[in-house]
């Protein structure tokens, strides 16, 4: 765990995909194809803790849904990427627009779509429901499945990392 904590310190963006990491990967399709997701509310808060820690967030999906650009608009999250079948040119596209270095990104993903990216950067995690092949290549995996608060793990381990959980905390709790 010490040298996950190593490399949580480095981090000054944290990159998530969709569907299995904030979702659990189930899509809901009404009649008239409009496309549903279900977010946990717990990883929308530790999203927003992290943004006001000072790390930044990306998205990075293969899918295109409204609901998205929604959700992630209204956590205050700048970097959205959808449509992104081969997520390693959006990817560098990012790293290279912000300035930064492998080793100060880290990636959340849960299937072998997430590898290209999870092979270039500082902190591979997946969920604890991702592919075999993924977990093999991460670094880190949470203790908690995709849209059931694996975000939430991923930042409060950023933020642990980087000496700001207690701060973040603190206003809630009055210390």
């Amino acid at each position: 765990m010490q040298k996950i904590f190593e490399q949580a310190q480095r981090i000054k963006l944290v990159i998530f995909d969709v569907d299995g990491v904030l979702t659990d990967g189930t899509l809901f399709l009404g009649d008239d194809g409009q496309e549903y997701k279900a977010f946990n509310s717990k990883d929308g808060f530790g999203m927003k803790l992290l943004l006001k820690s000072g790390i930044d967030i990306g998205i990075i999906t293969a899918r295109t849904s409204d609901v998205v650009k929604i959700r992630m608009k209204s956590l205050g999250i700048k970097y959205v990427f959808q449509g992104q079948q081969q997520k390693a040119a959006a990817y560098e596209s990012l790293r290279d627009d912000l300035g930064l270095t492998n080793e100060q990104i880290a990636y959340v993903g849960d299937d072998v779509v997430d590898l290209p990216v999870m092979q270039q950067v500082g902190l591979a995690i997946t969920v604890q429901d991702g592919h075999p092949l993924v977990k093999q290549q991460a670094h880190w995996q949470t203790q908690q499945p995709g849209g059931r608060g694996a975000a939430r793990e991923v930042c409060e381990l950023i933020m642990q990392a980087q000496g700001t959980l207690e701060h973040a905390f603190g206003q809630f709790t009055g210390q």
